[in-house]
């Protein structure tokens, strides 16, 4: 089981470099991570609520949800810019992106529990 987890995590984990290098645009707002997030609260949920519905091998789960969410998203970093946004005098940049984070994961999740639980 351990190397399903571990291989997700590398997957995921290459992946968020991968966006990340891609979408910063070099200025003081954490877009990169934003969007990962967001996209990776989406995207467990979206396995989580199929999940419930279907059976699927719990390596596969273990794959998705821990391994490849799990390294894809991250909240030390998310913690760490909120952090560095105060530090370097953006207070109000920074209660912002803490809370437009958790607001649009949080859109995400509940849209995804619609989309399985209501129309597949």
């Amino acid at each position: 089981m351990y190397l399903f987890v571990a291989l997700g995590g590398a997957l995921g984990s290459s992946l968020r470099y991968f966006l990340s290098n891609k979408i910063n645009s070099g200025g003081d707002f954490p877009l990169a991570t934003l969007i990962i997030n967001v996209v990776g609260a989406f995207f467990l949920a979206i396995i989580a609520f199929y999940a419930e519905k279907n059976k699927l091998d719990p390596r596969l789960i273990l794959f998705l949800k821990v391994g490849f969410c799990g390294g894809f998203t991250t909240f030390s970093t998310f913690a760490f810019e909120i952090f560095n946004l105060e530090k370097n005098g953006n207070l109000n940049l920074s209660i912002f992106y803490a809370l437009i984070s958790i607001i649009l994961s949080l859109i995400g999740i509940y849209f995804a529990r619609f989309l399985i639980l209501e129309k597949f």
